[in-house]
């Protein structure tokens, strides 16, 4: 009785397992689908006629193009400084311990909790009241940087909470300086963390719309370039785009896990002849 049960609550589980997969994946579906579609109208919404023509021609709509490359411009720049920013506040707030870091924590949480029409008013209304800033590149990369550096030192701070501190304390015992400590140790450590943030808020900045908006300017993203162009048509490029942007997102992260079981074998591996040395002396 007890088995049939285990055995229907794992079909049950592996059922919605596969009903919450199907309700992510399916618009990514659609997404890469109608990148081969030929439509006959404006507005690529209906399938007509399967078609190698768009991928062929990826970079057709110039206005696309460029809006893209401005957005893989802003991605590009917030994700660096924000990796920077929000890794080292990880790496403070879990090693030391001072007054005022329970503050710090409650701001960290702040900009994951407002919401992004607020957000994005409160930042352009801070611009406004200053005179040596334009909207434009420069505001959306700040505030873009505002609600990156939240993700960002969250989720290095969740890989360094079962980090042992005493690594660093031997290695400045064997004589290597804070400086090295850190590069040799701490940070080969932590780096697929902040690898993972890295990604994380390249992949936020990439696709916002909201925060964009409001402190854009004259510059145009790729998320308000397809929301401006969606009003008078639908081109099969925007989906060839974002395929693209999925492709390399999946191939990235491929990378990452197959380096990291490789790292994993490597240390398996070498550990196996210790063992069978330290069996055969014993």
């Amino acid at each position: 009785m007890m088995r049939t049960r285990s055995k229907m609550g794992r079909w049950a589980l592996n059922i919605f397992a596969g009903l919450g997969l199907l309700y992510l994946f399916t618009p990514i579906f659609f997404i890469v689908a109608f990148s081969f579609n030929k439509p006959k109208g404006n507005f690529n919404i209906a399938w007509q006629e399967f078609t190698f023509e768009n991928w062929m021609h990826p970079f057709a709509e110039k206005s696309l193009t460029q809006a893209l490359r401005v957005s893989l411009e802003i991605a590009a720049v917030s994700t660096l400084i924000s990796t920077v920013l929000g890794s080292l506040i990880a790496v403070a707030l879990s090693r030391y311990k001072f007054r005022g870091s329970g503050g710090i924590n409650l701001f960290l949480v702040l900009p994951l909790t407002t919401p992004e029409i607020v957000l994005g008013s409160s930042l352009a209304t801070l611009f406004l009241g200053q005179n040596f800033i334009d909207f434009g590149f420069t505001t959306i990369v700040i505030a873009h940087i505002m609600f990156q550096v939240s993700f960002v030192a969250l989720t290095v701070r969740a890989r360094i909470r079962g980090f042992d501190w005493t690594l660093e304390q031997a290695a400045q015992d064997l004589g290597a300086s804070p400086m090295r400590t850190f590069m040799k140790v701490t940070l080969p450590l932590i780096l697929p963390g902040i690898l993972a943030a890295a990604l994380l808020a390249f992949a936020l900045s990439i696709d916002d719309f909201i925060i964009t908006f409001f402190n854009s300017g004259n510059v145009v993203s790729f998320p308000l370039q397809i929301y401006g162009a969606a009003r008078v048509r639908i081109p099969p490029q925007i989906n060839v785009l974002a395929s693209m942007i999925l492709f390399l997102s999946v191939a990235i992260l491929l990378s990452g896990t197959i380096a990291g079981m490789r790292k994993e074998a490597a240390k398996t591996s070498a550990a196996k002849p210790k063992r069978r040395s330290l069996t055969k002396s014993a």
